[in-house]
């Protein structure tokens, strides 16, 4: 019987696993504090109407001036970080959004307050797009869908924090205490990320990532010129079909982080507090439906984002109708199927970010992810303004049924990406 030959680790594998998994939760927390400072105005919504007495499509305007603002923001920042060390620039993000956020809870007037969320997203998003191209000097093709759902759990993660703990700062100390308490969280956080944070493996004498994985690396120059870049993101097609996917994606998913807390306040009479744990079921279970896209895109479909992510938001336009039809009387399946909306959509979210990459490469993906999240945050600016005027003039019906059509329309541009993957793009 022949002997097989064993195969011996590098030398420096135990080194390189510890930096991976080192720059991975680094990440995880450091964009979920992006998150703790970004979502926490949604949970003030209903003090802030109180407060500042205005209406739900003034607060729309806000919303979607600021969805603007963070879109046009990652494309811009995306394409900086592509030219940038990834580390300095996300550090340098999310102390710009700190301070922004400590103002915030000093603000006397709904003006000022809007003002100061619009710099805050625009700083929002100095966060993700350098993230991505750190995961991707970091982790290889192959591993990539996994890691990077991993990654884009600190949105769930975030999110949920942010309703549970700012709901209850909120009932025990006021609106403002939701803006001061993340802020300087915020400037903590950006500390660490400082120390733990590494741009890529060469800066601790490690090999690319493809070497120590074995992979092809072929396909990635090292030096792109920009008409180069411009080529790769903006002249593909399967780019285009990622981000008008994206759109309708994040008209639903910003739609329920922005509005579920006042719609459940409005409808079934809770406390903040309590509005903000049933929205965290929504961000809790999403973490799973982002973990399980990632997997099966990986292992089951051989790295093709396209059918999970299409099925996921045909199952999402199903759910929601669910949850808009449940009776208020049948709180815990009310609780489940908005639980059901955030596993549904979290999905595709996560595989919208690997999709850039698997369609580019490592040199663009800053690049590929601002202009997917530019189209995300049209969609969310239209799940400000919008829902809040549909609210104010149709009711929460003509809500649910404009977040039903988006999730149908969404699985259906999704699809034309059916048979693509990292392995054979257009």
């Amino acid at each position: 019987m022949a002997n097989i030959p064993f195969k011996e680790r590098p030398p420096y594998a135990k080194k390189y696993n510890s930096w991976r998994i080192r720059i991975l939760y680094s990440i995880i927390v450091g964009y979920s504090t992006f998150i703790l400072c970004r979502q926490n105005f949604n949970i003030v919504m209903p003090a802030l109407m109180e407060h500042f007495d205005v209406t739900k499509t003034q607060l729309g305007w806000i919303l979607t001036t600021a969805s603007i603002f963070y879109g046009i923001g990652k494309l811009c920042n995306g394409f900086l970080s592509d030219r940038s060390n990834a580390r300095i620039f996300m550090v340098i993000g999310l102390i710009c959004v700190a301070v922004v956020t400590l103002l915030s809870g000093f603000a006397s007037s709904i003006t000022s307050l809007g003002i100061l969320w619009i710099l805050n997203n625009w700083f929002q998003s100095m966060g993700w797009p350098p993230a991505t191209r750190m995961l991707t000097y970091w982790y290889a093709s192959k591993e990539l869908g996994m890691k990077w759902s991993l990654g884009a759990t600190s949105n769930q993660i975030g999110g949920a924090i942010t309703m549970i703990v700012c709901g209850y700062l909120i009932d025990a100390y006021g609106w403002k205490a939701a803006f001061i308490i993340p802020g300087i969280i915020a400037l903590l956080v950006s500390l660490f990320l400082f120390n733990r944070l590494r741009n890529s493996p060469s800066e601790v004498n490690l090999p690319i990532v493809e070497e120590y994985k074995e992979c092809d690396i072929s396909l990635d120059s090292d030096n792109l010129l920009t008409t180069q870049l411009i080529k790769i993101v903006f002249c593909n097609r399967l780019m285009w079909y990622v981000c008008f996917a994206n759109m309708f994606i994040y008209i639903v998913r910003s739609g329920i982080i922005f509005w579920a807390p006042v719609f459940l306040c409005e409808l079934k009479n809770i406390t903040i507090a309590q509005a903000g744990w049933q929205v965290a079921s929504y961000d809790i279970l999403g973490l799973t439906g982002g973990i399980v896209a990632g997997w099966m895109s990986d292992k089951i479909f051989q790295g093709r984002r396209g059918p999970v992510g299409s099925v996921f938001m045909f199952a999402l336009a199903f759910t929601i109708i669910l949850f808009w039809q449940m009776p208020n009387e049948y709180e815990i399946f009310s609780i489940i199927t908005l639980a059901l909306v955030g596993f549904f959509v979290s999905g595709p979210q996560v595989l919208i970010g690997v999709a850039t990459a698997d369609f580019t490469n490592k040199q663009a993906v800053g690049t590929a992810n601002g202009l997917s999240g530019l189209f995300g945050y049209l969609g969310a600016a239209l799940a400000g303004v919008c829902v809040g005027w549909i609210s104010d003039n149709l009711g929460w019906n003509g809500v649910f049924l404009f977040f039903s059509l988006s999730a149908f329309l969404g699985a259906i541009i999704l699809s034309l990406t059916w048979n693509y993957s990292s392995r054979r793009t257009a």
